[in-house]
């Protein structure tokens, strides 16, 4: 009896050469992993392109041997990380993407966090002694896995927050106390109930299976297969899904996150440019939400992170 394909690769087993199998995005994590090293770019896996082919052939049945082959990479993650996915005492927590082997709209956004519940999220707090950090992941883990993953339409999110920072009397999210974020993650559950007619998945394993079978059916997605069409990007190319460790940019004002380009995105010139927010995650850098601020004023306000970025961002333009 002939093996089942192998589906699934660690970010240290892949290449850029590895495009249509791992997606432009594996591909490139995996390229940058061996470049940069792993202290450099969190761990994780991907599962290729040909998993999501198999899994559309099957009508929407995952590939023999797929929950296999994620549970061994899961594990191997949870080894170099030193914790497993949803441990109560001191959770790995995850984020998942998709990456066709081109850029494509439409296609899946980002899930953060995953692996966070009720129970994981007292090992949060505890490891961290930071509980607004904790329950700011926990609430944007709702809501993008509703958002992102049910279709739940992001409108009903951002509304149950305006009103939490109403009834508060503030301007920024970041102005909600942990309280706060522990009552609208509750309310976000409830939007959750309503739309689906299900609780919200609180067994991390099974919000890594439904955050994967999201990204394969969103090849299929109306924006998706326009831009195919539009394109003529074939639909046997599938998209590859990408899990990885997650870090952390909502930790306080010391952290941040952003987008960094080996090149001055304006001009083309050899020079790094991007701009990022402090004590933000995902979305907030592109959602308009807050100002974000240029490299430079990341070279002010901290210094040695600045430098480490563009050490990174300079080997990666000369490699």
């Amino acid at each position: 009896m002939a093996a089942n394909p192998k589906y699934v690769y660690d970010f240290a087993e892949g290449s850029r050469e590895m495009r249509d199998l791992l997606g432009g995005k594996g591909a490139n994590l995996a390229e940058m992993s061996r470049v940069l090293g792993g202290e450099r770019v969190p761990a994780g896996f991907t599962v290729t392109t040909e998993a999501c082919v198999a899994y559309m052939d099957a009508g929407g049945e995952k590939p023999q041997g797929l929950d296999a082959q994620v549970d061994e990479a899961l594990a191997r993650l949870e080894g170099q990380a030193g914790r497993r996915l949803g441990e109560p005492n001191d959770p790995l927590l995850v984020s998942v993407r998709s990456g066709a082997r081109v850029s494509m709209p439409g296609m899946l956004d980002t899930i953060l966090n995953l692996g966070l519940n009720d129970r994981s999220i007292e090992g949060l707090i505890e490891r961290t002694g930071d509980e607004r950090f904790a329950r700011d992941s926990h609430r944007r883990l709702v809501q993008m896995f509703g958002n992102v993953v049910r279709g739940i339409p992001g409108e009903r999110y951002e509304d149950a927050i305006a009103e939490a920072k109403s009834e508060r009397g503030v301007e920024l999210d970041t102005d909600l106390d942990a309280d706060d974020l522990r009552r609208l993650t509750e309310r976000f559950r409830e939007i959750y109930r309503e739309s689906t007619g299900e609780e919200f998945p609180d067994d991390p394993r099974a919000q890594l299976d439904a955050a994967i079978r999201a990204v394969f059916e969103s090849w299929n997605g109306r924006r998706a297969v326009e831009y195919r069409r539009l394109n003529g990007i074939p639909e046997r190319w599938g998209t590859a899904v990408n899990v990885q460790q997650m870090v952390f940019g909502n930790r306080g004002a010391d952290s941040g996150s952003g987008v960094a380009f080996t090149r001055d995105e304006i001009t083309g010139a050899p020079e790094p440019s991007g701009d990022f927010l402090l004590n933000a995650q995902g979305e907030d850098v592109v959602s308009g939400v807050r100002n974000t601020q240029g490299l430079d004023e990341m070279a002010d306000l901290l210094p040695e992170a600045h430098r480490e970025l563009i050490d990174a961002l300079r080997k990666l333009e000369k490699h």
